[in-house]
């Protein structure tokens, strides 16, 4: 079992989010900003953080991936945004401030859970 932040600011998609890892075996840490989802990294040092961009408060998913990068403590934790905002230049934008992977909502349950196991698996991408 994996310890997995998931951050997203809909109550309802994160407990669904929550709830979908949660049966493919995984401990989920639910938070509704991005400074929680920070300080929730730093705290649990989590195998994945799954972060929505677009969150209320002074960090958005890239601002936290930024941050998450710039502190060796957490530099190497994969993340994946899960977002709505799913541009080619969103896309880039995620990519660019450190993420490894990068979902589209709506999203495919399945195909999510196989991209997040796949993170937890092998770690960060080189």
């Amino acid at each position: 079992m994996a310890v997995i932040v998931v951050a997203e600011d809909d109550p309802d998609l994160r407990e669904l989010v929550t709830l979908i890892l949660g049966q493919a075996g995984h401990e989920v840490v639910g938070v509704g900003q991005g400074d929680a989802a920070l300080a929730a990294c730093r705290e649990r040092r989590p195998a994945v953080a799954v972060l929505d961009i677009a969150m209320p408060g002074d960090l958005d998913g890239l601002a936290v991936t930024r941050a998450l990068r710039a502190d060796p403590a957490t530099a190497d934790l994969p993340v994946l945004l899960l977002t709505a905002r799913a541009r080619a230049d969103d896309v880039r934008a995620g990519i660019d401030s450190g993420a490894d992977d990068y979902i589209a909502k709506p999203f495919d349950v399945g195909y999510f859970v196989k991209r997040v196991g796949r993170l937890v698996a092998d770690g960060r991408p080189a």
